[in-house]
């Protein structure tokens, strides 16, 4: 099995696991007299089995991503600087919006408001954060799609 493929298993488990709880829920209590419109009982043994699954997949993924390296660097390392540059992007955005807010004034006796910032300057910086983004993340799709799950 490739990594990308236990990845996908992964995401499926993880809704499974969650429309399974809204199942069981759904079943939990019932009116005197009446029954359930499902199991519970087999209910809870697949929400076991999927949750024993998801444990493996989880850890074979982990493992996998430790071992595996891309110009030097495990996939772990890759995947966390992915997800710095994605909230460094986010931060970057929100400030050059609020920077890029200048408020017109009606009359020349208004205070002016001015940028900070250079935002023309930030941009470009926040435009080569987001190639620096789009580059790593094909790194780790292209090696998910190229790597075999270490399942020992």
């Amino acid at each position: 099995m490739k990594l990308a493929e236990a990845l996908q298993e992964r995401a499926d488990l993880n809704r499974k696991i969650q429309q399974l709880q809204s199942r069981l829920l759904n079943n939990a209590t019932v009116q005197e007299g009446e029954q359930t419109a499902e199991d519970p009982q087999a209910l809870l043994k697949e929400l076991n089995a999927s949750v024993d699954r998801l444990q493996w997949i989880i850890a074979k993924v982990n493992l996998t991503n430790c071992q595996t390296k891309v110009d030097g660097k495990t996939l772990t390392e890759l995947i966390a600087e992915k997800d710095c540059l994605s909230i460094k992007i986010e931060k970057y955005r929100n400030f050059l919006n609020s920077a890029s807010n200048l408020a017109g004034r009606a009359a020349h006796t208004e205070i002016k408001v001015l940028s900070a910032v250079n935002v023309r300057e930030l941009q470009t910086q926040l435009d080569g954060l987001c190639k620096q983004l789009r580059v790593v993340d094909n790194a780790i799709q292209q090696t998910n799609w190229s790597t075999d799950l270490i399942e020992k």
